[in-house]
């Protein structure tokens, strides 16, 4: 599963109080039922990390590394579209030439689709989907790999009737709060453009000075945790502003093209990118999504374990660094936000790397 291997999607939660001492038991107690009976209705149920019909919820089970890992599992039986119509389709036939007629009314179409779909759905195989998360105590934080909104609320929606405990999704103001005491709906707009109306998007602004940095301040900062850090944003770029719409630059050399640098001009700020983050020969990189701090198929540092459990927690500490690291960058551009005189300073900084930087037509870039 994703946190055991491969590339991660994920968003960050802050866990305001402890879950209770018996957790497990209650986690337990609301696993996934049997798909058995499964008919057309969807049910929701908690399993173990191994698979997603782990019903065994134990702390030999769900506590690997002392972290506590489990998966909402998603369980429903479809018919394919194709071939409900064409069942549908020969069941309609049959009708046809049994009474005479050369067509079928709404009325008998409705019955025959009801007739097949009840013959057909409980041979269909069921089909199983799983949302994970891994609760990280020490840090009173939670990773969870639901993206679409449906996916994140039956998540919250799920937890909270388990556990009691409200999440806090650690989006660009919540870690704003979190880290630097700061409160973003007090910031005024911001525009790196001169003479352009911006408003005000505190994710966008944050990458749009991840990106000022790696091109224009040479790509490495210090940082009180994780020491020196290298940073790339790169394409496909993704840009957004109210009232003029969206602009996704992926073909050619998005950093470099002419259709980049008319976007920054106009006052759009990047929504979505490719973010790189190196400590040595450690590599993190994601795509970014600023609106609700998404990371999106992030690829973690190669572990040196070989065992399920070692190669697990190495990934967790390095999902961990990638954590503090991005928090203090983060803090870092929070803090200048707050700090009049420094605002101005990269403001200025920053209109000028606009108005200077190199752009050049490319064919298909768009």
């Amino acid at each position: 599963m994703s946190f055991e291997s491969g590339s991660v999607s994920l968003r960050m939660f802050y866990v305001p109080k402890e879950l209770p001492d018996d957790v497990l038991d209650r986690f337990a107690e609301h696993a996934i039922g049997s798909v058995d009976t499964l008919r057309d209705e969807e049910i929701h149920g908690w399993v173990g990390p191994r698979h997603l019909l782990d019903r065994d919820i134990s702390e030999e089970t769900a506590m690997p590394g002392g972290y506590l890992r489990l998966t909402l599992a998603q369980a429903q039986r479809k018919i394919p579209t194709a071939l409900l119509r064409a069942e549908c389709r020969i069941e309609e036939m049959v009708w046809m030439a049994a009474e005479g007629r050369d067509y079928v009314n709404r009325q008998t179409r409705s019955e025959i689709k009801k007739e097949v779909t009840e013959k057909l759905l409980p041979q269909m195989p069921p089909t199983l989907k799983g949302t994970d998360f891994v609760y990280d105590r020490p840090h009173g934080l939670l990773y969870c790999t639901a993206m679409s909104e449906k996916q994140l609320d039956a998540f919250l929606i799920n937890f909270s009737a388990v556990t009691g405990v409200q999440l806090v999704l650690a989006d660009p103001a919540a870690m704003a709060f979190q880290l630097a005491q700061s409160r973003t709906d007090n910031w005024n707009s911001l525009g790196f453009a001169a003479d352009q109306w911006a408003d005000c998007a505190p994710g966008r602004e944050f990458l749009m000075w991840l990106w000022f940095m790696s091109e224009a301040k040479g790509g490495e900062l210090t940082l009180p945790e994780s020491g020196p850090m290298a940073i790339l944003v790169e394409g496909p770029l993704q840009f957004d502003q109210e009232e003029q719409g969206e602009t996704v630059i992926r073909k050619g050399e998005p950093m470099v093209s002419a259709e980049t640098r008319a976007a920054l001009l106009s006052g759009k700020k990047l929504r979505r990118a490719k973010l790189t983050l190196a400590r040595g020969e450690e590599i993190w990189n994601c795509t970014l999504d600023t609106d609700e701090f998404i990371f999106r198929g992030l690829k973690l540092p190669k572990t040196e374990a070989y065992d399920v459990l070692g190669k697990f927690t190495e990934r967790m500490e390095f999902l961990e660094v990638f954590r503090v690291a991005f928090g203090e960058l983060y803090k870092q551009f929070v803090e200048i936000r707050d700090d009049a005189a420094a605002l101005e300073t990269l403001r200025e900084e920053m209109r000028e790397w606009i108005r200077s930087r190199p752009a050049r037509k490319l064919e298909e870039n768009v």
